[in-house]
């Protein structure tokens, strides 16, 4: 029977029991099977109340995508602790801020990461144990004397334990945001929220008869990013056995040889990785199990969404959208019910409206700030209640994104509100000009932001990638756009670049755009 306590420890172990022992993961050319995994995350959590972890403590997660990572959500769980996962990627200054802002105790790494832990340390005086998973290479970069590195099996040697209780207010996981408009914000998730969250992501993602058997996941995302997390919530709801084929980071040729080898059915990408996979040579991949692609964290452009549905017909993108603060999910495309250019409709319990500046809810088919009422709301931002107080309000989250609702319920993401770029008195959504500029025959994709200008206030200024080995000049897709756009709207500087710089999760990283943009070419 499906667990209904908001506990995610209990969820796991209602899974546990409810599914028995099947082959359940594979990764790095190696198959696991449920019961041993699980049988392993009670060591885990025994081994974790053993080191000190109590009741509300932060453990840091810090690990590219591997068993490990899993294990140790479970473990932190049942022994009543704080998941806080960080991005591999992260820089030492970066996990030395999340360490002293959390609190964290305890940190779980691998050995390629120790000299990142050890640069940041010094920043974090509550650090007391480093768990390193697998045998660490050469010798250990030095830490301060009041922390311990202890092995991953070490911790994994203890016998298991119960589930230390929590409620469903407590909080599970504080999840840092990306920092790209300054210091990484902690994000309070409760077990209430994510379960919340997870079960409403699953019904609608197994709404549909067509649906039934389709249970071989490919996992490219991070696991310590938000969606990330609910994905793995989510395959504890499931009423039949699942297998993950769990990637440790993306590579687009690799996954296109574990979705052909496990002929998996579902994938989870975020847009840049659709545009990768297909500069592979799909034409000749046998994808004919594949049938859908969870797609978000930023536009899908629709030429990109029309050529892969053309090269790969077995399979649908359904776009989705949803943020850190809403528990990553907020609204998805149900199978059988795409709509181009919408990123789907509400979720099972998540109220949306859209409002203007002034509060107001915008009729049907007007643009303004999408505004999110949830059980799967975040409770706050960590130890930042003024900030938290201007985003929630009333129980609704201001999520500072722009969209509009069609007649027939349909959300689109028209923009970030903080990316809105004001030229000479009028609005440019900067997406508006990314998907004209991708429509040109040799633009590959296409970032845009403002710049600062002492005329106009800012000047449109965009950026972008051109298929391999072509040459177009600037002048050129400055004139496309032109024809295109209205005149306030299009480019007056295209800047070709190799690449596009993009975020740890994939997104386009408007920051590092800004600051290129005002340097001199």
């Amino acid at each position: 029977m499906l667990s209904r306590s908001p506990h995610l420890a209990v969820l796991a172990e209602s899974a546990a029991e409810r599914l028995g022992d099947h082959e359940s993961l594979v990764y790095g050319g190696r198959a696991y099977r449920s019961g041993p995994l699980y049988e392993r995350a009670t060591r885990v959590g025994a081994g974790l109340t053993r080191l000190g972890v109590a009741p509300g403590d932060r453990v840091v997660v810090l690990m590219a995508n591997c068993p490990e990572v899993g294990l140790a959500y479970q473990g932190i769980w049942r022994a009543g602790g704080v998941v806080t996962p960080v991005m591999f990627l992260v820089s030492p200054d970066e996990l030395g801020h999340i360490l002293a802002d959390s609190g964290a105790a305890v940190l779980v790494t691998s050995p390629e990461l120790l000299p990142t832990v050890a640069g940041a340390a010094p920043a974090a005086p509550e650090l007391r144990h480093v768990v390193v998973v697998d045998d660490t290479e050469g010798a250990v970069p030095p830490l301060p004397p009041t922390v311990t590195v202890r092995s991953f099996a070490e911790v994994e040697a203890a016998d298991p334990g119960p589930i230390v209780p929590r409620d469903g207010a407590d909080l599970a996981a504080l999840l840092y945001t990306g920092g790209t408009t300054g210091r990484a914000k902690g994000v309070m998730l409760s077990h209430g929220n994510l379960y919340s969250c997870s079960r409403s992501a699953h019904s609608v993602a197994h709404d549909s008869g067509e649906d039934e058997g389709l249970n071989r996941t490919l996992i490219p995302l991070p696991l310590s990013h938000a969606y990330g997390l609910i994905v793995t919530l989510i395959g504890w709801h499931a009423l039949e056995p699942q297998l993950a084929v769990l990637q440790r980071w993306f590579d687009p040729a690799e996954w296109l040889d574990l979705a052909q080898k496990h002929r998996v059915h579902r994938t989870t990408l975020v847009p840049s990785m659709v545009q990768m996979l297909l500069a592979q040579p799909l034409d000749g991949a046998d994808l004919s199990e594949l049938r859908h692609i969870s797609c978000g964290a930023a536009p899908l452009p629709g030429e990109v969404r029309a050529e892969w549905e053309r090269r790969v017909p077995s399979s649908r993108i359904l776009e989705g959208y949803g943020c850190t603060e809403s528990g990553a999910v907020i609204a998805t495309t149900r199978p059988g019910r795409v709509r181009p250019g919408s990123v789907g409709e509400p979720l099972p319990g998540y109220d949306i409206e859209i409002r203007d500046d002034a509060g107001a809810t915008v009729p049907v088919g007007g643009a303004g700030e999408i505004c999110v009422r949830s059980a799967g709301v975040m409770g706050g931002y960590w130890r930042a209640p003024e900030l938290t107080g201007r985003t929630v309000r009333d129980a609704w989250l201001h999520t500072g994104d722009i969209g509009r609702f069609d007649e027939d319920g349909f959300l689109y993401v028209v923009d970030r509100k903080k990316d809105l770029i004001l030229r000479g008195g009028f609005n440019v959504f900067p997406r508006d000009v990314e998907d004209v500029l991708v429509t040109h025959p040799e633009v590959a994709a296409a970032g845009v932001v403002g710049r600062p200008d002492g005329r106009l206030g800012e000047e449109v200024v965009a950026f972008v990638m051109l298929r391999g080995g072509r040459d177009v000049p600037a002048e050129e897709l400055v004139a496309y756009a032109r024809e295109r756009l209205a005149a306030h709207k299009y480019p007056r500087e295209v800047r070709v670049v190799g690449q596009l710089p993009l975020t740890s999760v994939g997104k386009l990283d408007r920051k590092a755009l800004r600051e290129m943009s005002t340097r001199a070419r």
